[in-house]
């Protein structure tokens, strides 16, 4: 059984329903349908990670890195496109209140401004939950700002359509499952960490991106977060090119080791997007083999 951070309608349910369109458990937050994994209850979860409007879901990035282990096998990107949707009759003029999910409203901000300037916008707690409140005749909200799966779901109609700010903005959502042997590798694959330091000092963060560019290992995405532990006190969230297998990838992870508190592996997985890292002369496999072959020489010299 899967599961979801629900509820019904949300992107990140539209997110799983392109790997499974068997039923699921829509869960009320993230860090719930985390817990699930960890408990057993579910098999895996899909949650929002990352946005590339917003940036990363602090809620899954710091829950993923607290608690039991668990680890990302796969990845989703959806495309993420707003529409404003009302109770049947309702014109947009007659719009005073609305109710969206935080990112949604941050997204569709400036439509809002130039179209609906007098009105009230609300951020609530998801898209589906907003239509949910919206679809019943006695909310107090005029219309809700979701995604077309999470409308239509709950009976509304669109009054305005394609309100993002921003029409190439991309979600991405990650399936979550307990640990395991990672995927195998596939050479379109996508590694994601969370790096602690000992100390807070003077080139703590470049010790830690040394690591990966002595190994010719480009970062897809790094952001600092609290530790929770005291004012100042940070973490760094990554997904770097590559898979735990590579050489060149192991090798800055044992680096990582070294200099690190604490190395958090969250996963080495296949890009959704395919894309194949450019692996410069020097970072093969077969440069790292060769490295290791020769090394071999040195320290087991064989005479002629």
């Amino acid at each position: 059984m899967l599961g979801y951070f629900g509820p019904a309608g949300t992107f990140t349910h539209q997110a799983l329903l392109t790997i499974s369109t068997e039923e699921a458990i829509p869960f009320a937050t993230v860090g719930e349908a985390l817990d699930a994994v960890r408990s057993g209850a579910v098999e895996a979860v899909m949650v929002p990670i990352e946005n590339s409007v917003e940036g990363g879901v602090s809620a899954t990035l710091d829950t993923l890195a607290a608690g039991r282990r668990l680890m990302i096998v796969r990845e989703v990107l959806v495309p993420v496109q707003f529409n404003l949707y009302a109770r049947p009759g309702t014109a947009l003029a007659d719009v005073r209140r609305v109710i969206t999910h935080p990112h949604s409203a941050a997204q569709t901000r400036g439509w809002t401004a130039a179209n609906l300037p007098s009105a009230v916008v609300v951020e609530g707690g998801s898209n589906a939950a907003s239509a949910i409140e919206v679809a019943d005749p006695r909310s107090r909200f005029d219309a809700a700002i979701c995604g077309q799966i999470a409308g239509e779901m709950y009976g509304l109609e669109a009054i305005a359509t394609r309100i993002a700010d921003n029409d190439s903005a991309v979600t991405r959502f990650v399936l979550v499952a307990r640990p395991a042997e990672p995927p195998a590798r596939t050479g379109a694959d996508k590694t994601t960490l969370v790096a602690y330091m000992h100390t807070d000092h003077a080139g703590a963060l470049l010790e830690i991106l040394e690591q990966f560019s002595g190994r010719g290992v480009s970062l897809c995405r790094i952001e600092s977060r609290p530790t929770k532990t005291g004012m100042g006190n940070y973490c760094f969230s990554i997904d770097a090119e590559g898979h735990l297998r590579d050489p060149r990838v192991a090798e800055a992870m044992l680096g990582l080791h070294r200099i690190c508190e604490d190395v958090v592996f969250l996963g080495s997985y296949p890009r959704a997007d395919g894309v194949r890292p450019a692996v410069a002369r020097g970072f093969t496999d077969s440069d790292f083999e060769a490295a290791v072959d020769w090394y071999a020489t040195l320290v087991n010299p064989v005479n002629d």
